[in-house]
C-alpha cells in the first residue's frame, strides 16, 4: 500500500474517535456484515465516522494492509482496532463492547 493511502487511513482514525470502515454509509449500509456492526453502533447511541470503502478503491485494499484483517468493515476505537463483524457482535452480546467503550470514556445507551 502506498503512503498516501496509508496516511489517509491513519489520518482519519487519529481524528475520529470511532471510525467505521464499511461497505456502504451508515444510513444506507451495502452489505449484510456492515450492516449489523451499523445497528451495534446506533444501538450503543455511539457517535462515529463511517468511511466507504466502495467510494476508493485503494482504501478498500488498504484497509486490510492497514490492519491486517482480510474482511470489511472493520471498527476503530480511540485509535485501536477492535474488529470486525463476528468480533464486535460477539463483544456486544457479552457486554464486554459496552465495558471496552465505557473504560474509554464513551457514555454507551443501557443494554
Amino acid at each position: 500500500m502506498d503512503a498516501t493511502v496509508r496516511d489517509r487511513i491513519q489520518g482519519e482514525i487519529d481524528s475520529n474517535d470511532v471510525v467505521l470502515f464499511m461497505k456502504g454509509t451508515p444510513t444506507f449500509p451495502q452489505c449484510g456484515f456492515s450492516a449489523v456492526v451499523v445497528q451495534v453502533l446506533n444501538h450503543l447511541g455511539l457517535d462515529y465516522k463511517g468511511i466507504n470503502v466502495l467510494e476508493d478503491p485503494s482504501v478498500r485494499d488498504g484497509i486490510k494492509d492497514f490492519s491486517n484483517w482480510p474482511t470489511i468493515p472493520q471498527l476503530y476505537v480511540k485509535g485501536e482496532f477492535v474488529g470486525g463483524c463476528d468480533i464486535v457482535r460477539e463483544m456486544y452480546e457479552t457486554g464486554e463492547l459496552s465495558e471496552m467503550l465505557s473504560a474509554r470514556g464513551f457514555k454507551v445507551a443501557a443494554e
